[in-house]
């Protein structure tokens, strides 16, 4: 399972997943000093919830090593649901005025590239196995004449 590079990127890719569900988005301030508001208070609570799903997506990604394009296919849909989450946060801070938003609202983007770079690597994984399959078969073919 850790040997293949695909497995590393969906790690690194769930770690800043978890990163999210525990930072802090955006801080405003108030009469009484700045307050902190998490990624799971965005847009109660839709936000938290496309959080669980990315997570979700990543997670079953991660332990699903035995089949290729099963991975492949939740890395992707992963990488999509994450580029869209930065697309509302993009959103969101052209159209607030007041918040100041931390830096973590770039982590939903490495989170894209982690999740494509993962599902490039399981395409190029399942090519290397069919290709094997198909040399198995011609070796095969020819013992049996």
């Amino acid at each position: 399972m850790w040997q293949r590079i695909q497995t590393l990127y969906l790690a690194i890719s769930l770690g800043l997943v978890l990163a999210l569900c525990f930072g802090t988005a955006y801080k405003v301030a108030d009469p009484d000093g700045m307050v902190s508001v998490s990624y799971w208070q965005l847009q109660k609570p839709y936000f938290g919830i496309l959080l669980g799903i990315l997570a979700g997506l990543v997670g079953l990604a991660l332990i699903s090593f035995k089949s290729l394009i099963l991975q492949m296919r939740l890395a992707a849909l992963g990488g999509i649901v994450a580029f869209g989450m930065q697309l509302w946060l993009a959103w969101m801070y052209f159209t607030w005025e007041g918040p100041v938003f931390s830096w973590t609202v770039i982590f939903p983007l490495a989170i894209t590239v982690f999740n494509l770079l993962a599902a490039r690597s399981c395409f190029q994984d399942q090519l290397m196995v069919e290709s094997a399959m198909r040399i198995r078969d011609k070796r095969r073919r020819s013992k049996k004449k």
